[in-house]
């Protein structure tokens, strides 16, 4: 079943329209909250790392200072006291009272480091203002926060390595019993072998994410409602754009139905007399072929009586010349009846060689239906027998090279035109242009399949570009001759439609050379 119809592409259409618009509203409104969500985390995370980072520099800077204060406090009691123990357990009240921090929560606790490697003993606890019950006593490295950390083994590697260290782990905050996040940082001060420390609670920065949650809580809100809204105004746009094109598309088909309706009667009532019209048009085509052709034989004629007149002037004079010599024997009484005779025969040979001329011309110009087999070499020299005397008077030499045996199925008069024409136009070149020593060759040569007649004259070559531009109709190169451009249209036609060959053209280094493909019989 087609859900598109018709009837429905209106309703299509707009359903279509408002399912893209909530789809894509939707996803934008997901892509938009947890996008703010996202940057919320990495706001937090941000907030956590600059938090963490400005409390290292602010307990790293107490327990520098304080050791810069006991040797600068050190050096002047020492003018007082005499007694070491004195000096320290002064400078131990002092350290108890000091308290750092925005809200003075945060202080400084030392430890008597009694073995560097760890143990159970490592250390007396000597400070520590929010333990006050572990000062005194000893303390051991496998203590352990309320998540398992064992933080002092931590700070005394790292103190043993490098003098000091930090360390995050959970611890007691001051006047609370709550476990909190806590960083410490602790530094040895090798003289009294004291690892002094100070830590600072993390949790303060859980009530700045607190804050900034609830911003974002209102932000999200506010762009969630903004989200609708314009998601209202658009699809009611959207909408109305829909239903206005679906309108406009049911007009449009309606009209378009109407159109193909139309054409397809038209069409159905061409298809009833297309056939007749095209055999009409076909049998055109035809006669309008035969017409070219007797058109450019009709346009050869003044050619061909010229031709006509050269074969006919040699029998002519020696016709002229056994006149005069039957009366002059007749006027010295020699007029034998062997003389008439052998002069009768003359004559005869000479009436006949005269009358072939007229036959060879009436064959060319009778049109022809059928095809039939015929020797190439006949074709050929029937064309000779009409141009060859002209070729002989303008000096051109005519070579022949044609197996006698070889035959093709075709129009055998339209065959020899295309021969006198392709003839025709390279003796006229010759003459024109001059050439000396001009010659016209004739071969024939074959493979398997086809056989390859080839004319070829020291002419000087076609001119036009592209050469195969020649057999275009009207297309000359004997324009101040009065050339036409019709008879290599014809031929080619005649070559390749009417006989199935092909027919072709190519400069040499002399002139120009034409090439006739047909099938071997």
């Amino acid at each position: 079943m087609k859900i598109i119809q018709e009837h429905n592409i209106s309703n299509v259409i707009i359903f279509s329209s408002m399912l893209i618009i909530m789809s894509l509203m939707l996803f934008n409104g997901y892509y938009f909250i947890t996008k703010q969500y996202d940057i919320l985390e990495r706001g937090i995370q941000d907030s956590k790392e600059s938090f963490v980072l400005s409390q290292k520099k602010l307990i790293k800077r107490e327990v520098d200072s304080i050791i810069d204060l006991i040797e600068f406090k050190r050096e002047s009691l020492q003018k007082i006291y005499q007694n070491e123990k004195t000096i320290q357990k002064e400078l131990s009240a002092w350290i108890r009272s000091i308290r750092f921090g925005k809200k003075s929560e945060n202080y400084i606790f030392v430890y008597k480091l009694e073995n560097p490697e760890g143990g159970d003993n490592f250390a007396k606890m000597l400070i520590n203002p929010n333990r006050p019950d572990l000062e005194g006593k000893y303390i051991s490295d496998s203590y352990k926060d309320s998540e398992g950390k064992q933080f002092r083994k931590i700070f005394i590697k790292e103190i043993k390595l490098k003098g000091s260290s930090f360390v995050t782990y959970m611890y007691k905050k001051p006047a609370e019993n709550e476990i909190r996040p806590k960083i410490s940082y602790f530094r040895l001060y090798p003289e009294w072998n004291w690892v002094i420390a100070a830590g600072a609670y993390l949790d303060d920065i859980d009530v700045e994410i607190a804050q900034k949650k609830a911003v974002l809580k209102k932000t999200v809100q506010l762009e969630i409602t903004s989200a609708v809204i314009i998601f209202l105004f658009f699809s009611l746009i959207a909408n109305a754009f829909a239903i206005f094109l679906g309108k406009r598309i049911e007009i449009y088909l309606t009209a378009y139905n109407e159109e193909v309706k139309k054409k397809t009667a038209q069409l159905e009532e061409f298809n009833k007399t297309l056939e007749r019209r095209v055999e009409e048009e076909v049998k055109k085509a035809r006669e309008q072929e035969q017409l070219l052709i007797q058109k450019s034989k009709f346009i050869a004629l003044g050619e061909m009586i010229s031709n006509i007149a050269h074969q006919w002037r040699q029998p002519l004079s020696e016709l002229s010349a056994l006149m005069m010599t039957i009366k002059l024997k007749y006027k010295l009484g020699q007029l034998t009846d062997s003389v008439i005779d052998t002069k009768s025969q003359e004559a005869e040979t000479l009436l006949e060689y005269m009358s072939k001329t007229i036959d060879d011309f009436r064959e060319f110009f009778m049109p022809k239906k059928e095809k039939k087999e015929f020797y190439i070499k006949n074709a050929i020299d029937a064309v000779m027998n009409i141009i060859g005397a002209t070729t002989k008077h303008r000096n051109i030499k005519i070579e022949i090279d044609v197996n006698e045996d070889e035959k093709i199925n075709g129009y055998k008069n339209e065959f020899e035109q295309v021969i006198l024409n392709i003839i025709t136009n390279s003796k006229q070149i010759l003459f024109y242009e001059n050439i000396q020593n001009g010659y016209i060759k004739i071969r024939l040569h074959k493979d398997t399949h086809y056989l390859y007649l080839e004319i070829e004259d020291n002419g000087g070559g076609i001119k036009i570009e592209p050469i195969e531009k020649i057999f275009e109709p009207y297309v000359t190169t004997k324009e101040d001759s009065g050339g036409t451009g019709i008879g290599l249209y014809m031929s080619k036609l005649i070559i390749e439609k009417s006989m199935g060959g092909m027919l072709s053209v190519e400069n040499t280094n002399e002139g120009a050379k034409f090439t006739i493909r047909l099938k071997k019989v």
